[in-house]
Formats: structure tokens, sequence, C-alpha cells
């Protein structure tokens, strides 16, 4: 198995916190973003691994067995288990993607290789399998479940709200199924949000025109307009111009993973103007032309 450094993808060192881990996804999400790119392969496939990265990394779990045993961590599991049974007293080292020692000595006898002086039965890890799942916008809004079939087998999940356009979710073990005792492959799940008809996303914000009339722009008021939450009521200043944007904090997107927190949701007015006037009606337009 080939080792892939997720702290490089990240550009972090192994001390980073969960905080830095963080906040270096989202600042590379959004630059390799598929909506921002549109037909570009290297962005797309640098979308892919840092949504892989962060996967392993964001996870307490996951990131300790990848601190401890880089390219074989998914088979941590299996190490131990092998370990207590067999009575080893020898403590693993930390491992960082080289080969060497007890711990290679292991890997190479579980998957093929001649350790502990006796040659051993091979064992293969399974396929790997990849499916994908179509979202709308409004469904990517709540943390929801969803059955798929993969390979003739229904599997439950659970999609995380905030979940991304072109995002990739890996599930251990639900993969094709190992031989000779090996371990299953993977399943990836590739997940596509479909782009909303008068509201647009960009990462955890969102944006949205509203149709203003012209006399509400001018003597101020107030308006409902619709979010992806409900209905929201806002206040018209007087005198607002076409093309004004007011920010509503906490009303954007909900935060991958991070329940209870939200982007912001951003409002342009449209000024409409007025179209089939009285001719009382225009009077009115030209006194209010002539007073300026």
């Amino acid at each position: 198995m080939t080792f892939v450094d997720y702290y490089k993808i990240l550009g972090l060192e192994k001390t980073a916190t969960p905080k830095d881990i963080k906040n270096a996804y989202r600042k590379l999400a959004r630059k390799f973003h598929p909506d921002l790119n549109p037909n570009n392969a290297d962005a797309k496939a640098n979308f892919q691994k840092i949504n892989e990265a962060n996967e392993v990394l964001s996870d307490t779990a996951k990131r300790k067995k990848y601190d401890q045993y880089g390219e074989n961590w998914l088979h941590a599991d299996e190490y131990e288990k092998q370990k207590q049974q067999q009575g080893q007293s020898t403590s693993s080292r930390n491992f960082s993607g080289q080969s060497g020692g007890d711990f290679s000595d292991f890997f190479e006898s579980m998957f093929g290789g001649q350790g502990g002086g006796r040659a051993r039965q091979p064992k293969f890890r399974g396929e790997d399998y990849s499916s994908e799942i179509h979202l709308e916008l409004l469904d990517a809004y709540k943390t929801h479940k969803r059955t798929l079939n993969v390979n003739g087998q229904s599997i439950r999940i659970t999609i995380p709200a905030g979940i991304e356009n072109g995002q990739i979710i890996k599930i251990s073990g639900h993969g094709g199924a190992g031989s000779n005792g090996g371990p299953n492959g993977d399943l990836y799940i590739t997940f596509s949000v479909a782009n909303h008809s008068r509201i647009k996303r960009l990462g955890n914000n969102l944006f949205t025109t509203i149709d203003l009339d012209i006399y509400t722009a001018i003597l101020g008021g107030e308006i409902t307009i619709d979010t992806l939450d409900g209905k929201v009521k806002l206040k018209v200043k007087p005198e607002t111009q076409n093309g004004t944007k007011v920010n509503l904090k906490g009303k954007g997107f909900p935060v991958y993973k991070n329940e209870g927190i939200f982007g912001d949701l951003q409002v342009t007015y449209s000024i409409k103007t007025p179209t089939n006037l009285t001719d009382k009606q225009k009077e009115l337009f030209e006194e209010l032309r002539d007073s300026q």
C-alpha cells in the first residue's frame, strides 16, 4: 500500500491542532472547490485528496491510528488483536510510513510474506467500491439517513448536514470481501449537490437576490424572505439603493460536522421599476422629479 501523507496534503505538521486541521481544510476546500474550478480535473483531484485527508485527521480515533501505523493504519485493529493472541511483548514504535522492525514483519506475514520463520497463506484485501449520491441543496442542509444499494447489498448511512458538492466520504470495510481472511475493501461515496433555483452556496455561506419594490426602497419598510430554514423578516432602510447587500449572520449553511454552527446569508436587493403606471401616477413621479 502506498503511503499517503495526509499532513502534507493539508500543508500541516504532525503537531497540528484540531483547529489547525479545520482551518487548513476550509482554506484548501475553497481553493479547489469544483464549483469554483469547472472543467478542471486537477482541482477536482486535489479536492478529493483534501477531503480524504480531512476525514482521517479530523477524526481523533482515525488520526491516532494513522500517526502510529502510517500506511497500514487501516489494519491497526488486526495488528493489535494478532499481537495479543501471540503474546508479543514488544511494543510497536511510532510508524510514519517507513517499513522495518517487528511491525513491518507482522504485515509481511499477514499479507503474504514470510514472518515468524514460516510461510503463511496469502491474505488479500477486498476491492474498493465507489458510489454516488445526488442531493438537493435542501437535503444537504439537514442531517438525514439514506439507504443505497452497493453490489447487491443495502447500506444505511447517515449524511451529516453541510456536505459539500464533490465531497467524498470513505466508509471503511464496506467494499468487497477480502480473501483468505484478508480485510474488506472500503466504500467511497461521492456527493453531488444540485444548485438551488434562488440561493447560491459558496462554502458555508449562502447568497440570494431579492426583488424590492421602489416604494419600499425609497420609504423603507419590512419585507419577508424565504430561506432554507424558513421565512425571515427584514427591515428595509429608507433610501435603499439598488444592489445594496445585507448580511444575515448565522442564516447560512451548516458547517460540516459542527452541529449548531452556520455560515451567513447575504441578501442583495434588486429594485424593480413599476410598469403600467396610470396617468395620475406618472404625474406624481413628474412632480417628484421636478421637485429635485
